[in-house]
């Protein structure tokens, strides 16, 4: 049931993004976004329609914050792939944005996949006014300085730094890089049905740090023709990560136990929340 929820959620948010981009000039900053949001896992997508599903939200209102989030987060991809931050050629099996086109190209899309992705989360097919405003200023907090932005400067402070991360100032930046989108993607449901966010808000955090530590692992024992990027380069930074902090085995327990923690917090949708168990479960599965 979840690889055909995950399957019917990627080619939704897929066409979503063609109909969306088919409203604009054929250019190349243009083409640079739809570059940049072709393909992926679209694991933010699924847990905005998924838990908009368990919510009673009609798919015609969920697909907006459902491609809002994935072009958020392809935004952010294009600016970290650049030189200036992580220095990437590939994403996705592709070549990166920056790459492709040029660095100026990667900064416009970037910007231009931003501002998307505040218009389609205020979109009026979204709902009542209420509602797009709740979501679009949780986003802004989630994309910005007390989330994930926060996170990638803590990551890039990380780097100079003359003493490596702790553990707990690991999982800090974690939550904030990787987890606050994540975060968000799984509260797009109770937020807009009104309803308690705070059993998807503990599922979230507990799926976004295993979402990282499968990431970190992947990075050293994922094939870059798989993964779709360079792996390795943590390691040959010298970098910090869940990894090099509780070693290898140590890495894939803890993961375990944080998709446990993450299935237990669905307690209060019994057998309807099985599908988000399933999703917590491939976090640490996926090959890529």
């Amino acid at each position: 049931m979840f690889r055909e929820r995950l399957e019917k959620a990627q080619a939704a948010v897929a066409a979503q993004f063609d109909h969306v981009l088919a409203q604009m000039d054929d250019v190349p900053v243009v083409r640079a976004m739809a570059h940049a949001t072709h393909g992926g896992k679209r694991l933010r997508g699924f847990l905005a329609l998924e838990t908009a599903r368990l919510h009673g939200i009609e798919p015609a209102a969920a697909i907006w914050p459902a491609t809002a989030i994935e072009t958020l987060h392809a935004y952010s991809l294009v600016h970290d792939d650049m030189p200036c931050m992580d220095d990437d050629d590939l994403r996705r099996g592709l070549p990166t944005v920056h790459r492709k086109w040029d660095e100026a190209t990667a900064v416009l899309a970037g910007d231009a996949l931003q501002s998307l992705a505040f218009e389609m989360v205020t979109a009026p097919e979204v709902g009542p006014g209420d509602v797009r405003a709740k979501l679009a200023r949780t986003l802004a907090i989630a994309a910005g300085a007390q989330g994930m932005v926060l996170g990638q400067a803590l990551d890039i402070a990380a780097e100079t730094a003359t003493v490596p991360l702790t553990l707990e100032e690991i999982t800090a930046l974690q939550q904030g890089k990787t987890g606050a989108l994540i975060g968000w993607s799984a509260m797009v449901g109770p937020r807009m049905a009104g309803d308690d966010t705070a059993p998807l808000a503990a599922y979230a955090t507990a799926l976004g740090l295993a979402f990282q530590i499968a990431d970190d692992i992947l990075d050293v024992e994922g094939d870059a023709d798989t993964v779709g990027k360079a792996t390795g380069k943590d390691a040959d930074a010298g970098k910090a990560t869940f990894v090099s902090l509780l070693g290898l085995d140590g890495a894939k327990s803890r993961a375990a136990d944080l998709v446990q923690s993450a299935c237990d917090a669905l307690s209060i949708y019994g057998k309807d929340g099985e599908t988000l168990r399933d999703a917590a479960r491939f976090v640490v599965a996926r090959k890529s």
